[in-house]
């Protein structure tokens, strides 16, 4: 009889453990994982996003010249 409450308390015990939930925690990681890829592309790719914030620059000064001189 002892063995079953004990079980009983011990099935209690873990379903409570098992569907807890942890507020705002998969938000965290999730925006920790993000962070870390995002870091990972800026080190990674360092020499293509520089060519490619230039591009963009030098369009972009060409169209404002191009606004500004007509």
């Amino acid at each position: 009889m002892r063995i079953m409450l004990l079980k009983n308390k011990v099935e209690k015990m873990v379903r409570g453990f098992i569907c807890r939930k942890h507020a705002g925690i998969d938000g965290i990681l999730v925006t920790v994982g993000l962070c870390i890829i995002a870091l990972l592309i800026c080190v990674v790719m360092k020499d293509e996003l520089s060519a490619f914030i230039k591009t963009i620059v030098s369009s972009l000064t060409s169209k404002a010249t191009g606004i500004l001189g007509t």
